[in-house]
């Protein structure tokens, strides 16, 4: 088929998302350190703490309301906002490929996702959100382990900059 996106394996495939969960898990694991610092307890309570938080929507929310208390200064808050807007920005792609279905077209074999999400709209339900795993998903899931590793570099210098517990 002339035109057509080229298709990784599915194994390929695959082994990108365990990086990306790889990347993901252990940039989200450092949430604790910012807890830590930012609610000046020790790294065992943060850790309950975001053990506690079973998403990682609460996680970030508590860090970035932890981070505008007045007590934080303007030169703290704003690098603490800016990563976890970063790691915020990187979720859709994350919960795309592991909250689906990967299935194979009967007909000529290609890889595809199918979401297993429901997008209430005003008078109708959208079901099933189907994604194409060719080259391009590939590049994308590429781009986001680039920027949560990335990501991880930066938490781990406002960790080392504000002396957050290590």
């Amino acid at each position: 088929m002339k035109g057509a996106a080229h298709q990784p394996s599915f194994d390929a495939f695959l082994l990108l998302v365990g990086r990306l969960n790889y990347a993901w898990t252990n940039t989200e694991s450092l949430l604790i350190h910012l807890i830590a610092g930012l609610a000046e307890v020790d790294k065992e309570t943060a850790t309950v703490i975001f053990l506690t938080l079973n998403t990682t929507r609460a996680r970030i929310d508590l860090v970035e309301r932890l981070s505008k208390l007045d007590r934080v200064s303007a030169d703290e808050r704003e690098p603490v906002l800016a990563l976890t807007g970063r790691i915020q920005r990187q979720s859709a792609l994350r919960n795309r490929y592991n909250h689906c279905i990967y299935a194979f077209d009967p007909e000529n074999g290609n890889l595809h996702t199918i979401l297993m999400r429901i997008a209430d709209r005003k008078d109708t339900l959208k079901i099933g959100q189907s994604t194409p795993l060719n080259d391009a998903a590939a590049e994308d899931i590429e781009t986001a382990i680039s920027e949560l590793t990335a990501i991880n570099h930066g938490i781990w210098q406002v960790i080392a900059q504000f002396g957050y517990p290590a």
